[in-house]
């Protein structure tokens, strides 16, 4: 469907934001701690935290979205799958392709349980990331309940020349522990013309050298993972171009339900019983000798790892490839994100106390000491 000729999209359902403003007031004035969530499809990342739960979900439904302007906004709560069928309705996506992880039937447009306010605050991204940005890439305005019990707009009412942050961009990632998004505009882009998945046989080495040429070439790639036997790509783009890397890099056709179930750990890889880590390391960085198996994604930026090894020597490892690594399987690690450095640990606590002055947001979900 053309995306020119789309009507501007506009809903207003359950706006509940005096209702988690209200919330947010009585645990501040109560000095209780909240435990924000959604859908909780990523609570197996990040430490547990103690406090009342606030609900995102009461508070959902996509507010604005124009196509011609490639920029939709939605509440907080608003089911991803809901914000995906709406794009796909326009031929129009969000590129950096965030997971669910949520186990709802995510039906063809989108990504089962997961929340709008959930994708940003995790800040994940999927296979089209190296090539598209991030999801902190893509916010263009936030909602957000302070610290301070206001429910303030960042492009208007702007905490930002006080703080001196990028407050909209500085939630993603932030698993909740900075404020409480309410609503996020997003950039959106058209979805490719052509999109074509194809997997080629060969060992982990070779697939990361050729990844690192290709890389310096105008290939229409937007997706590579490669499990340690053989190569898969999207190709994404127009008919031409897609067409002519096909015949260029060879390779036989495959589903490309295959990155779904990438993106969303339902690849056989993810149900082996051991810790899962997710290894981000340089792009550049040759095939690593670490206990137990592994699964290249983003043409070698991301890696994930099943492993019993324990998280020092993971962290070893990848910290000597300049790298970091993070646990995602729940209770096996204290820290599951990689330790910060001291000056590190002194701006994440500098933030907390900026935005969050009396505590009461996720205490401890990403570090014990914020």
């Amino acid at each position: 469907m053309d995306a020119q000729r789309q009507p501007a999209f506009v809903a207003q359902e359950r706006d509940a934001s005096d209702a988690l403003l209200e919330q947010v007031n009585q645990a501040i004035q109560s000095a209780l701690p909240l435990r924000i969530q959604g859908a909780n499809s990523k609570v197996f990342l990040g430490r547990e935290v103690a406090g009342e739960v606030l609900d995102t979900r009461i508070h959902s439904g996509v507010v604005t979205y124009d196509p011609t302007e490639l920029v939709i906004t939605a509440r907080a709560g608003t089911p991803l799958s809901v914000l995906n069928a709406a794009l796909e309705d326009a031929g129009q996506m969000l590129p950096c392709e965030p997971p669910s992880y949520g186990h709802g039937d995510a039906g063809a447009s989108g990504a089962g349980d997961g929340t709008v306010g959930g994708m940003v605050a995790a800040g994940l991204s999927g296979p089209r990331r190296p090539w598209s940005g991030s999801v902190r890439d893509f916010v263009l305005g936030t909602r957000v309940i302070t610290g301070l019990g206001k429910h303030l707009r960042f492009g208007g009412e702007v905490m930002k020349n006080v703080a001196g942050y990028d407050l909209s961009r500085l939630m993603a990632g932030s698993f909740g522990c900075l404020g409480l998004i309410t609503e996020v505009s997003l950039k959106v882009l058209p979805k490719p013309r052509l999109c074509t998945s194809i997997a080629l046989e060969m060992d982990s080495a070779t697939a990361l050298a050729r990844l690192a040429q290709w890389g310096q070439e105008p290939l229409p790639i937007s997706a590579a993972s490669h499990d340690g036997r053989v190569l898969r790509l999207r190709l994404e783009g127009g008919e031409g171009s897609v067409a002519a890397a096909h015949d260029r890099l060879g390779g036989e056709s495959i589903d490309p339900a295959y990155w779904r179930a990438l993106n969303e750990h339902r690849l056989e890889f993810f149900t082996d019983g051991r810790p899962l880590w997710r290894l981000s390391l340089p792009v550049s960085t040759a095939a690593l000798d670490l206990p137990g198996d592994q699964l290249i994604d983003w043409a070698g930026a991301q890696r994930w790892l099943k492993s019993d090894a324990s998280g020092s020597e993971i962290r070893r490892i990848v910290s000597a490839a300049g790298g970091h690594a993070t646990c995602f399987s729940h209770g096996v690690e204290d820290s599951p994100f990689q330790p910060l450095a001291t000056p590190l640990l002194r701006y994440h606590r500098q933030l907390k106390a900026q935005l969050d002055p009396h505590g009461v947001f996720n205490p401890g979900r990403m570090y014990a000491e914020i």
